[in-house]
Formats: C-alpha cells, sequence, structure tokens
C-alpha cells in the first residue's frame, strides 16, 4: 500500500481522449489521483459529477484531478461526455488493475479498485491519502482541506 510520504508509483495510462498521461508529467504541480470501481455506477458518478463541480477549487489550489478506473478508454469516453467531465479520466483496463495495485487499492476479489484518493506534491510525493470500501464515498471536502494544507 503506497503511504504517505512515499514517493508515488510511476505510470503511464491514457485517459478518455486516448492521449497518454504518466506520471512524471504531473511534476511540478499538486496533482489528486482518485481511483474508482466503475464508470457509470452510481456511487462513482456521485463523486465525480461532485468533483466537476468543484473544479475551479481545485483549479485555485493548483491541482490536476486524474480519476483512475479499471474501465476502458472507450468506456471512459462515453462516461465523461455523458457526465460532461472535463478531467482526465484514466484507464487501468490492461494490464488489468495495475496502476491500483501499485497504489495497493485494488481488490482481486471485485476485480476493480477500492476508493482510493491521493494528494501527491510537486515532487511526486504522497502527502495525503484515504481509501474507502467500493460502497463507501468519500467526503470531497477532506481531499480539499488536506489540498489546502498543502
Amino acid at each position: 500500500m503506497t503511504e504517505t510520504g512515499d514517493q508515488a508509483p510511476a505510470f503511464a495510462s491514457r485517459n478518455q481522449h486516448g492521449q497518454t498521461i504518466s506520471a512524471d508529467q504531473l511534476r511540478g504541480a499538486p496533482a489528486v489521483l482518485v481511483f474508482y470501481p466503475w464508470a457509470f455506477s452510481s456511487i462513482c458518478t456521485g463523486e465525480l459529477r461532485e468533483i466537476r463541480d468543484q473544479g475551479q477549487r481545485f483549479a485555485e489550489l493548483g491541482a490536476r484531478v486524474l480519476a483512475i478506473s479499471c474501465d476502458s478508454m472507450f468506456t471512459l469516453r462515453a462516461y465523461a461526455d455523458a457526465e460532461g467531465l472535463g478531467f482526465d479520466l484514466l484507464t487501468d483496463h490492461w494490464p488489468h488493475g495495475e496502476i491500483a495495485r501499485a497504489y495497493g487499492v485494488f481488490s482481486p476479489e471485485a476485480g476493480c479498485a477500492l476508493r482510493g484518493s491521493f494528494l501527491l506534491d510537486a515532487d511526486g510525493v504522497v502527502r495525503w491519502r484515504v481509501v474507502n470500501e467500493i460502497g463507501e464515498a468519500r467526503d470531497l471536502d477532506q481531499q480539499l482541506a488536506a489540498l489546502a494544507d498543502g
């Protein structure tokens, strides 16, 4: 499990537009990685809508938000379009769950990520984290407060 104070695990994946995003590209500014189980599910949709609606607050704090699930890139494109999600949705589809496993938030029983959130500083060090079970929504205000405390 990736803990506070650890260097964030490296990754590279495609977003909903097919663009490759890597952990190295996040350096220089804070980033929030939000792992979620499934596109189009009720709790995930509620959480990502809330991030969408609070996008200005993340921007004011200088943070980039990346949401990561085991869904395919094509599913993520349809999901982002349907929900008006303007931030990056990264696919962890293949190798299945590799990024979630690196961060210690993959559930082999469910075949998807748990609800893990990681705040990375400008140097790629984990400064805050929270991991919830699949059916337990996260508190966005906690994430924003951790980012503001930065």
